[in-house]
């Protein structure tokens, strides 16, 4: 089972065990209809939470969970990860991808050559930045179409004509 990252639960809210949460994901709203997530310190070591009650304020997914009803019990949650199931993941719009879909993406230079792989996706204040192994090292890429010239899902790679700049 492979699953992703939707969330972060960050701390518990108030007395009755509410959740605090980071949203990870472009679809904000999907919190509040989900009614179940895999959740844990890590994508390895996950139990199944069910969401009793839901909602969005000030850019955070706030959640009750069957079974947390105090404080004390949410704050055993805090650091925890949410992951959903591929099939839970709603599709994207046209020119925008998944993590996962981007990770591992070969980079190709002007001649359509490989030169590297992208490794992560780094949010900036900006813009984001791909992270690009080369040999041993690791560059970082902006994440624009000044300088991606062409990127393609289907056959996971993108062509950066300007990679010599970041060498």
């Amino acid at each position: 089972m492979e699953l992703y990252l939707t969330g972060l639960i960050l701390k518990p809210k108030g007395l009755q065990g509410e959740l605090k949460v980071e949203v990870i994901t472009d679809f904000p709203e999907s919190f509040l209809s989900r009614k179940e997530y895999y959740a844990g310190k890590s994508v390895e070591l996950v139990e199944r939470l069910r969401v009793k009650k839901a909602t969005l304020s000030a850019g955070f997914a706030w959640l009750f969970i069957e079974g947390v009803d105090t404080m004390e019990k949410a704050e055993a949650f805090t650091g925890w990860y949410l992951f959903v199931e591929e099939d839970q993941l709603l599709p994207q719009p046209a020119n925008r991808a998944y993590l996962h879909e981007i990770i591992g993406m070969k980079v190709l230079d002007r001649h359509r050559r490989e030169v590297g792989f992208v490794t992560n996706v780094i949010r900036m204040p900006a813009h984001e930045v791909y992270e690009v192994r080369v040999g041993e090292k690791k560059i970082l890429l902006p994440a624009i179409d000044e300088f991606v010239d062409e990127f393609n899902l289907g056959e996971k790679c993108m062509v950066v004509p300007r990679y010599d700049e970041f060498l």
